[in-house]
């Protein structure tokens, strides 16, 4: 029988196409993890990468035992780390991605919470506005909205990913009266500038009885960040499409109103991803029945729901 330890190092260089980020995974180093996987080739007679200088290439073998053996190899790991719970509680590193902002605003609150109820979890958060991979990156769980679901990853939704147009109400005093989409094509846009593609999007709103009309403003500047378009805005300086959860505390405090309420963006789901495992890990459980849990006791997805 095959050592698990060469397995999970053949496994680990395939999705990170190469033994230095295999080692990096698995804390050992690259010289160790190639000896590992030549042991490996050598053992079942077959050739599983075709090597160069810059990276690993799997061949025709190599990829019918990833096929084989990656499913199994983490369903193992994740018996193993279930039964390895203190008590039958979830232990263990618990890796997770969210949006930085999102993360420090709606998520960190929980963190002593959370510790608080699950002891022997040890939190490893990661916050970036990007899409991670989440099983090539070897995180448990993601936090976020508008993501491509890959194979193998599972959503569960927490909230509706709305945006809502707001201005400072001293900007719409001074202007006349927006009334309809229509109006909004004289009016100063506050736009924002994918920090992934560097593109501006281009938006459809959706009125009363789901009416699509394209949204049309005139460019005053552009900025990366949701946030910072909301702190433009309460300056008086235009009108700006954000994110619910980043207008929410805005509109709270009245630095800014929506503008043409009726109409928003529907931009998809908020929602907490992981990988689907027939055997989920005590501790990823544990981590998306309680954000799910709170996020329903603090009515979150009422409060991010544009409508």
């Amino acid at each position: 029988m095959e050592s698990f330890g060469s397995i999970e190092c053949f496994v680990r260089s395939a999705e990170g196409g190469s033994f230095a980020e295999a080692a990096r995974h698995l804390s050992l180093t690259p010289a160790a993890v190639g000896k590992s996987v030549a042991k490996l080739e050598a053992r079942l007679g077959v050739r599983l990468f075709q090597r160069s200088t810059r990276r690993l290439t799997l061949t025709e073998a190599g990829k019918l035992f990833l096929d084989e053996v990656s499913a199994s190899l983490i369903t193992i790991q994740n018996a193993v780390a279930n039964l390895a719970s203190a008590e039958g509680r979830p232990v263990g590193t618990l890796k997770v991605s969210m949006g930085t902002v999102f993360g420090n605003r709606y998520v960190m609150p929980l963190l002593g919470r959370f510790t608080e109820r699950y002891p022997d979890i040890s939190p490893d958060w990661h916050f970036d506005n990007r899409q991670v991979d989440l099983i090539g990156q070897g995180f448990d769980a993601a936090i976020g909205g508008g993501f491509e679901l890959p194979q193998g990853v599972v959503a569960r939704k927490l909230a509706p990913a709305h945006r809502v147009l707001v201005a400072s109400p001293d900007y719409l005093a001074k202007r006349p009266p927006v009334q309809g989409p229509e109006d909004l094509g004289r009016c100063l846009g506050i736009l924002i500038r994918s920090p992934q593609t560097g593109r501006v999007r281009t938006w459809q709103l959706t009125g009363p009885d789901r009416e699509q009309r394209p949204l049309t403003l005139k460019p005053r500047m552009t900025l990366s960040d949701s946030e910072a378009a909301c702190c433009a805005s309460a300056q008086g300086l235009g009108i700006a499409l954000v994110s619910m959860p980043m207008a929410v505390p805005f509109l709270d405090s009245g630095a800014v109103v929506r503008v043409l309420p009726e109409w928003y963006v529907d931009d998809g789901n908020i929602s907490i991803y992981y990988a689907e495992h027939k055997l989920l890990p005590g501790k990823t459980r544990a981590f998306v029945d309680f954000i799910i849990e709170q996020f329903a006791e603090q009515r979150l997805g009422q409060r991010f729901s544009a409508v």
